[in-house]
Formats: C-alpha cells, structure tokens, sequence
C-alpha cells in the first residue's frame, strides 16, 4: 500500500499520472478484505499509541477490559472499544486545559489550533502537530484528485475563515494538490457580491462552500446581471450541512452554475474530514476507509448494521497521532451500502450523503423528518424563491406545522393567483412527502435573513407558530 505506514510519512513531491483516476491506485482498488486486514494492523498501532499517550483513552479501556495488544478483530474491535461522545471531549478539555487528556503529543509539536464556536456550550479545542496537517493535506489532496481537480487549476474556497476547519481543510487540500487556491471567504457584509464578481472575473476551476451559501451566491450574482454558469466552475464541493447529495438541493445547484456538484465531510474533530466524499464517477459519499475508518453503527448498540441500513457514523482516525478520535459517535443519520462502484474504488459508499443530525429530526403525527427532505422537495419546486423556514407548534393535540416559503417576483405578478397556486403546489408535494397536510405561508423572495454559513431553518416555538398562522389566515399576502 502507498505510504501506509504510522505516523504517515508522505512524499509531498509525489503527484500520480495526470490521466490516472487515482491518486493511490492500490489503496483505493485493493480488495476490500485485503484492506481490511492492514486497517487491523493500523488500529492495534493507533490504539497503542493513545493508550500511551493519553490517560483519557487508558483510563476508559482498562475500566472495559481493553488493550491494544489484544485487538483480534474488526469485530472485536467494535465489541470491546466503546464510543466516545463530543460531549466526554469538552468534559476532557474542562478537567484538563486547553486540549484535554487526549492530546497524545507534546504541545510543543502543535503547530495548528482550530475548534468549535462554543455558541451551545464550552468551545473545543483541535490540536494539530505540524506532521499531522500535513497527512490531512495529502488526504484532501487524494480526495479533491479523485473528484477531477489537478495541479494548476484554481480553486475558490468560499467559506469562514476562522477557527471553522472546513475552509482551512479545503485549502491545505488545493495547496498540496498544486492548485492555484483563492481563499476569498466569507461572512463580511457585502460579501457575496464580491465573490460573485470576483468569480465572473477569475473564472475558476473549481468551488468549496456550504450547499446554502452555493444557492444564495447565484441569487446574489443574478440579482447583479451575473450569470452563475459563465463563472467557468466545473467542480463545487461542499461540507457542513446536508445537501449536495440531495437530488433536488444538487441538481439545482448543478443547473445555476452548470458544475458537478460533490457531497464531502465528516466532523471537524475527524479531519481530514473529506474521508467521506464523492468521485467523478461515483455519487454520494465513498467511505475512504483508509483515511478514516468507518462503521455505520445502531445508534443504541453501538455496533454496526447491516450493509442497506441506515445507523449512525463512528469514525475512527487511522494517521492523527495529536488527537486521535477512536471510535467518535458523530450523531448524524446515514445508510450505507457496498459493492461495485462506477470510480472502481472499493470503499463502502453512503449513496444519499449524511441525512443529516439525529438531534435535528423532528416528529410530525408520528411521522420522523429530517429538514434535509423538506428542503430537497422545495427545491424541486418551480418558482421556489431559495430560502424557507419550519415552524413546529406542539401545542395542540397533534403536532402543527408551518412552513415560510420564499417565492420568486414572477409568484406575484400571475393574475392575482400566482400565490395561491405556489401555496397549493408547496403543499402538495409536502402532503406527498410526509403524508400530512401543512400550513405554508408565502413570502417574497428576500424576506427570510440568508446566511454565508450553514442554514438553520428548523424553528420549535410555539409563540411565533401562533403568530405566523393568524397570518396565513388572515389571507394577507407579505
């Protein structure tokens, strides 16, 4: 296997043949079974390492009867090694500032600090050593290859500069890849519209943003004469919400910018988080098993399902040695499948992307719904105005629910009607997707706040559920 050794060791010299469709043609062709066994190997020496390094991972094995050297299997592997949660990280960080007492490397070897916002509680904290930035560049490099960029072309990342991972992981990638990188950002008022312009006249190759960001970026440039498909992109990947492997969000995406639309990331705390992405050839999200392990688990048992059932992702990092995540529950909702896949890469595959969180799903009358669905059925909606909101009430005997649906000008201008035949076309194809009826309010394109970021649409009050459907039934148009 190529460079396949702990702690990584790459040749940042090395670049496959241009006509190769893979960067490493042993590691993403070899038979899965062969894989799997020097994956094995690599989780007894990564085990290792964090046991010695790190008394938050010893303490938690001994107290389970755990020992690297004992490691049998893969099936041993997820019966004797239990999960870990965000939650047990930030606790970690707490007891033991700033990194916490899974840091299994000198401080003097981080080079690199990233970590969450903390807008939900106490910020964590990522500590990255010089070698294993490097390992996450040559894999978002190996990633970003297998979609179809090449050294020289230029690409945009349009996403926060900050403590976010997303957009520094994105151009680590791009730099090691040999790409001309265009760090433009995002987030400062006015923003977009340099990007757009920016865009019209760099005329990359290729695109890094959030799906939401992708959407309000054509509506931007449009709304300034730009058309989105003479920007000249030919590849937009993205990270950070559910989206680009829904049909309906991709497929429009793909139409305003004539691009190949690809799905990518994990978590920040599993960087490389590109270890679940899409190929040229191949939709979805590939499980790039040898950047990251992967198991799709029961989100009570802890242990994995069946190839065709949805569960939740457990990563495991296989070349991090400053904070090695073993066996981090990320709390979304996914299905995976295996077999033949059209790149040939013999990795599992998620053929619809992250659903989204498991926190996030909501239950209408029984029914559970993740808002990544409302969204793929509204974009699939003509004369969809690009942003909406949810509005759950359980206040009643039976759960309520709104929706605040953007429309396009032309909506209003059709003959008194227009709004009226959008309202009963939105509430359709929701009745079909849920099997209940929804009260969907129309608003002008414009109304609801946009982000550079990632999309919160869900909102559980039941005040401003009772005050959005008096509006709806006062017949008032916005």
């Amino acid at each position: 296997m190529e460079f396949w050794s702990f702690p990584p060791a790459y040749d940042n010299t090395y670049f496959p043949p241009p006509e190769s469709r893979y960067w490493f043609p042993q590691r993403e062709t070899m038979a899965a079974s062969a894989r799997e066994k020097a994956i094995l190997d690599r989780l007894r020496r990564v085990c290792r390492h964090a046991y010695e390094h790190s008394a938050f991972y010893r303490r938690r094995w001994n107290d389970c009867g755990f020992h690297p050297d004992h490691l049998r299997s893969l099936e041993h592997f997820e019966d004797k090694v239990p999960v870990i949660t965000k939650k047990e990280l930030r606790e970690s960080q707490t007891k033991s500032p700033p990194f916490g007492e899974y840091l299994c490397v000198p401080e003097s070897e981080i080079c690199r600090v990233h970590g969450t916002s903390g807008t939900t509680g106490r910020p964590t904290a990522f500590a990255i050593s010089r070698n294993d930035w490097n390992a996450i560049a040559n894999a978002h490099a190996r990633v970003m290859w297998g979609m179809g960029m090449r050294p020289g072309d230029m690409i945009c990342v349009a996403a926060i500069f900050s403590l976010y991972m997303g957009s520094w992981g994105a151009m680590a990638g791009a730099e090691r890849l040999g790409a001309k990188v265009f760090p433009f950002g995002a987030g400062a008022p006015g923003m977009s519209i340099r990007c757009a312009q920016w865009l019209h006249t760099m005329r990359p190759t290729g695109f890094y943003g959030t799906p939401t960001y992708a959407l309000h970026l054509a509506q931007t440039a449009q709304s300034e004469g730009l058309n989105p498909r003479e920007f000249g992109l030919k590849y937009m990947f993205f990270s950070g919400e559910p989206g680009a492997s829904i049909p309906g969000v991709r497929n429009r995406i793909e139409d305003l910018f004539g691009a190949k639309v690809f799905d990518a990331g994990s978590m920040a705390e599993m960087s490389p988080w590109m270890n679940v992405a899409g190929s040229a050839q191949t939709e979805g999200m590939l499980c790039w098993q040898d950047i990251v392990y992967t198991e799709v688990c029961d989100p009570k048992s802890m242990h994995r399902v069946a190839y065709g059932q949805r569960g939740t992702p457990v990563y495991t990092h296989l070349e991090r040695t400053s904070q090695p995540m073993i066996r981090l529950v990320s709390g979304d909702l996914t299905l995976w499948v295996d077999g033949p896949t059209p790149c040939g890469r013999t990795y599992p595959r998620l053929p619809q992307g992250i659903f989204g969180r498991i926190d996030d799903m909501f239950t209408i009358r029984g029914e559970n719904v993740y808002p990544s669905e409302i969204d793929a059925a509204l974009n699939e909606t003509p004369g969809y105005g690009g942003e909406h909101q949810i509005v759950i009430s359980r206040e009643a005997a039976m759960d309520e629910l709104l929706l605040r649906v953007e429309a396009n000008a032309e909506i209003f201008l059709e003959d008194g009607q227009g709004v009226e035949r959008f309202r009963a076309d939105v509430s359709r194809r929701i009745q079909k997707l849920l099997g209940l009826r929804t009260t969907a309010e129309i608003l002008r394109k414009g109304t609801l706040p946009r982000t550079d970021f990632k999309a919160r649409r869900v909102i559980d009050d039941r005040a401003v559920f009772r005050e959005m459907h008096a509006q709806v039934n006062s017949d008032v148009l916005p």
